[in-house]
């Protein structure tokens, strides 16, 4: 029986490569599974979770808030694995089939055992599937263009992002829902098959990839050479940065939930859920990133270069505005008031419009930046930046969290901590972008070959 025959350049043409819709719709699959089952994870860990017997057995606050960035540190470490396993031995289209399966177990282990073990065991599934493919996911994209259709890469990398958000915005509004009104079961259990969906969508479009082999050991020699070494030294740096914004923007589905619970949540009549509150979020960003492609970067491209570094910059500054809203509302609430989760929505639109800022933006400039042979693992660096930022946050609610469960940086000193965090790194980016040195390493378009 003859083998598959796959290319391994990407097919030279100034359109769209035929595999992009294969990505982008495994992507949006993917994403809300992910999104999903991050959505209710504080209020399952808080409201559901059961110990041996069968009874309730929730956790604290505090220790929900440690245990949920703990899971997202987790899942953006993997990456770095992730990047190896694919750079160096299996390529990143076995990497993403194999690390896949392994994903669909996590929420299915959830979904039949709700108590600590079920929810540990299920979440290092899931962090060593989700986790591990990311990196790989997002440098497939890229590998799929040449010089000849370069141009079209922000283009792909606003699709890839959009797709990420429609099904993270709709699992958002479906699955607290489920939750709600079902049960743990049906609520982890959908997540699980939409995400075998995913992986049958991405397999389905195998024959139209360009397929980079492994580097095998050529991938040691470049990773370890002084030009990639110069490279990745900057690009720490720069993720280190990028880093402080992660640790803001995972709030919105731990420490924000928690706040929009204590909030007035009725709009045009009907009262949402905490949870389902995440889904503004996702529906701004399927709103802003035609807004900014087409209206904001023009205009703003009459007065100075947007260039990518600058667009990172201003998210950060946007970052900081994002937590003074929530602190605002922590002394309201900590007057006896219960304000309306209006004020929440605020907060969405300065932390969303800091993301179209840094993470597309981020995407797209640590594949352009990437040594040709490392770029899964470029991308698994800039994903450790989301891991530092949730790590930092786990370990921030650690250590302010009393014996009691009342907390050391109680109400709006919780959010005025981050927010001058935030503060102290945008300004400090400054003189970082300046003296950066931005690159471009793209493949070399060939005749297609096979193998």
């Amino acid at each position: 029986m003859s083998q598959p025959k796959y290319l391994t350049s990407p097919p030279k043409t100034s359109g769209m490569p035929p595999g992009i819709p294969y990505i982008v719709g495994n992507e949006a699959a993917e994403r809300f599974t992910f999104y999903g089952l991050k959505g209710i994870l504080v209020v399952f860990m808080t409201q559901y979770l059961l110990n041996a017997a069968g009874e309730k057995s929730p956790m604290g606050e505090e220790e929900a808030k440690k245990y949920f960035h703990l899971f997202v540190s987790a899942v953006y470490f993997f990456p770095f694995l992730g990047a190896i396993l694919s750079d160096a031995f299996l390529g990143k289209y076995r990497t993403i089939i194999l690390l896949s399966i392994v994903y669909c177990l996590g929420p299915l282990v959830m979904a039949v055992d709700s108590t600590r073990t079920g929810l540990f065991i299920g979440l290092a599934l899931i962090a060593i599937g989700s986790g591990g493919i990311k990196p790989c996911v997002s440098a497939h994209v890229g590998d799929q263009f040449g010089q000849s259709n370069q141009h079209l890469l922000p283009r792909v990398f606003s699709w890839f992002y959009f797709s990420i958000n429609l099904g993270s915005s709709i699992s958002m509004l479906i699955i607290p829902r489920l939750l709600q009104n079902e049960g743990p079961a049906l609520a982890f259990g959908l997540p699980a098959g939409i995400m075998g969906l995913a992986t049958l969508v991405f397999w389905m479009g195998r024959h139209t990839y360009a397929h980079i082999p492994p580097a095998g050991m050529e991938f040691v020699k470049e990773t370890f050479s002084w030009t990639s070494i110069k490279s990745l030294s900057r690009l720490i740096v720069l993720y280190l940065f990028i880093a402080v914004y992660w640790s803001l923007y995972d709030q919105s589905h731990s420490a924000w939930v928690l706040q929009a619970g204590k909030m007035d949540r009725t709009f045009f009549g009907q009262q949402f859920s905490a949870a389902q509150l995440q889904a503004i979020n996702p529906i701004l960003i399927l709103l802003f990133i035609p807004l900014f492609s087409y209206v904001i970067y023009p205009l703003l491209g009459r007065f100075f270069n947007v260039t990518p570094l600058r667009k990172i910059g201003m998210g950060m500054f946007l970052a900081v505005g994002s937590f003074l809203i929530p602190a605002w509302i922590e002394q309201r609430i900590m007057a006896g008031e219960q304000p309306h989760a209006i004020w929440q929505v605020w907060s969405y639109v300065l932390l969303t419009a800091g993301e179209i800022l840094i993470s597309i933006t981020g995407l797209e400039f640590a594949y352009t930046q990437a040594p040709k042979k490392m770029k899964s693992l470029v991308m698994s660096f800039y994903m450790l930046s989301l891991s530092l930022g949730n790590f930092f946050t786990s370990a921030v609610n650690h250590f302010i969290q009393n014996p009691d469960q009342t907390s050391k940086l109680a109400g709006p000193a919780y959010y005025l901590f981050f927010a001058g965090l935030m503060l102290a790194a945008a300004i400090l980016f400054i003189p970082f972008a300046r003296w950066y040195k931005e690159e471009n390493h793209l493949y070399t378009e060939t005749a297609p070959s096979h193998t």
